[in-house]
């Protein structure tokens, strides 16, 4: 897992420190975990703070393009409208929206509406209508440095039903961030989440879910929200990964478009709601990097 390094060699880190005054008891560390039997990140997944900062900085325009979004989305906008005001706006700013051509991905921007859980492809026939309720991800790239949002909007006169859905949701995540925090489990914060999903009467997808992020578009590790705490990585300070649950009002099962291989679905036609953010573990505790 770790490449030998003598205590006054550089760190592995490139902070250009010796080992012993950087890296070396964070290491430590990481091996006692593993010696316990629990999974710890790579060093590949632990980003410096030179790559921190500049991820940090691709946040931020992320969250400018959803903010974006949030002043113009309503009733009778094409999702294909919303696509080009995400292109316009990254670009204009220096970014590059990193879903676009992404293994085929034809888009700027994910749009999905109501039993659409995630991967909607913006289409100039897609009217947004009274009632509608959309989750509108955005990923963007900045100087080369990646970053993964997205937030859920309520068009028009939207029933009780799905504000509840939204709101749960929401909750969920915010209950989920509350347990990151360095040397926990993602564990810890998957069953925080889970558990106030299925006390409000709803389920979680289980097949597809959260991931590292800022090196490039996915990352290990890969984030479950049906886990138990004590388990899953270890989630040591300089981790970066996405909170994002998806959460049904049915069932948890889901089906690909046939037609377009991206978009999936409910299998049951109920909606489905997704809220995510992108989490930066500290050594206090953790920083949300885009929203």
């Amino acid at each position: 897992m770790f490449r030998r390094i003598g205590k006054k060699d550089p760190c592995w880190c490139g902070s250009g420190k010796p080992y012993e005054s950087c890296h070396m008891e964070f290491d430590q560390r990481l091996s006692k975990a593993r010696f316990m039997g629990h999974e710890i990140p790579s060093h590949k997944i632990i980003k410096t703070p030179a790559q921190i900062e500049k991820i940090r900085e691709s946040g931020k325009l992320n969250v400018a393009v959803l903010d974006y979004v949030a002043e113009r989305i309503q009733a009778g906008v094409t999702t294909e409208e919303i696509d080009r005001w995400v292109y316009e706006f990254t670009t204009k700013h220096g970014g590059i929206p990193a879903p676009l051509n992404f293994e085929g991905f034809p888009k700027s921007v994910c749009t999905s509406i109501d039993s659409q859980v995630c991967h909607g492809i913006p289409s100039e026939t897609v009217v947004l209508k009274d009632g509608d309720i959309i989750n509108v991800d955005v990923s963007t790239i900045l100087d080369g440095y990646f970053s993964d949002s997205s937030r859920m909007f309520l068009i028009g006169d939207v029933s009780e039903e799905k504000k509840r859905l939204v709101r749960v949701t929401k909750e969920a995540v915010e209950l989920g961030l509350k347990e990151v925090k360095p040397w926990g489990f993602l564990g810890d914060m998957g069953q925080a989440v889970h558990d106030h999903v299925k006390k409000n009467g709803y389920s979680v997808v289980e097949d597809v879910g959260g991931h590292g992020v800022g090196l490039e578009f996915h990352e290990d590790p890969f984030v479950s929200y049906v886990t138990k705490r004590g388990t899953e990585m270890v989630m040591a300070p300089g981790m970066i990964f996405t909170i994002e649950p998806m959460v049904n009002m049915g069932t948890s099962e889901i089906y690909v478009d046939d037609s377009n291989g991206w978009t999936i679905y409910t299998e049951d036609g109920k909606p489905s709601a997704q809220w995510e953010i992108m989490v930066l573990v500290t050594e206090t505790g953790h920083e949300v990097l885009a929203w």
